[in-house]
């Protein structure tokens, strides 16, 4: 999955994209180093990001999608959404799938409009919002408990209908450096739900904080880790580095098959 973001303020800058040509250049580019999903968001969900209006977020992601669409009529995109409005709007302009950092957390609505339109979902784990969620870090057990609220979500998603569901633990949402890193040590513990999982951990604090480097050299970090994820049984990989991710994917797939 190749992150596509349409928004001035993304935590890693080098992934800004800011107009339509730009859209099409990336998505080109990602397409031909072997992204299978495109991931697009015109919301930034980094600690503490502005907030954006509803509006000005359609405004970003719709015609984004609808540019694709007309170009590469065979990409697959998510779009990055919390809100059922840009959520509906997004599947009616061509997208397939809803990914939600929010979990249904930040618009009562979502379940039952992902339910209604019935696409491929995908529930991150995250407390509070990107504004609050950073002071939100208390766990007992932090895996168990990312686990048992995850279940919560996936039993009200069946109960509506949603049969396509996707499980993102939400590296660095509500998460520590070090929480990150224990996640990362008992991802499989995931599986237990029986659902696909979708890591996203490119460029993240884990990485750059911990070796104590920049975003712009967290490229090495990044691979490691997500051959890490995949060791655990990550089914997808949220990246925005495509071409070298497809390559670790295809080592990886040599050796461990």
């Amino acid at each position: 999955m190749g992150i596509l973001n349409v928004t001035p303020d993304s935590f890693y800058a080098g992934s800004r994209i800011r107009s339509l040509d730009d859209v099409l250049h990336r998505t080109e580019a990602m397409l031909r180093d072997g992204a299978d999903i495109l991931d697009l968001g015109g919301y930034s969900s980094r600690p503490g990001a502005a907030e954006v209006s509803v509006a000005e977020e359609l405004d970003r992601v719709i015609p984004a999608v609808e540019a694709i669409m007309q170009r590469f009529p065979e990409a697959i995109i998510s779009v990055d959404t919390f809100r059922a409005e840009v959520a509906e709007a997004s599947i009616q302009a061509g997208a397939s799938i809803i990914n939600d950092i929010a979990g249904g957390n930040l618009d009562e609505a979502m379940f039952e409009t992902v339910a209604r339109l019935q696409v491929p979902y995908i529930l991150m784990h995250m407390r509070g919002t990107p504004q609050t969620m950073n002071s939100l870090t208390d766990y007992n057990d932090l895996v168990l408990e990312v686990i048992d609220e995850l279940q919560a979500k996936v039993a009200q998603l069946k109960n509506l209908g949603v049969n396509d569901i996707i499980l993102d633990p939400g590296f660095g949402f509500a998460k520590t450096v070090d929480q990150n890193f224990e996640l990362m040590r008992r991802l499989e513990e995931l599986r237990i739900l029986e659902l696909p999982l979708l890591v996203g951990v490119s460029r993240k604090s884990m990485t750059y904080k911990y070796l104590g480097i920049d975003q712009t050299e967290a490229l090495a970090g990044t691979i490691a880790l997500n051959t890490i994820a995949l060791t655990k049984g990550a089914d997808i990989l949220r990246v925005h580095d495509v071409k070298e991710t497809k390559q670790t994917i295809q080592l990886y797939t040599k050796v461990a098959h």
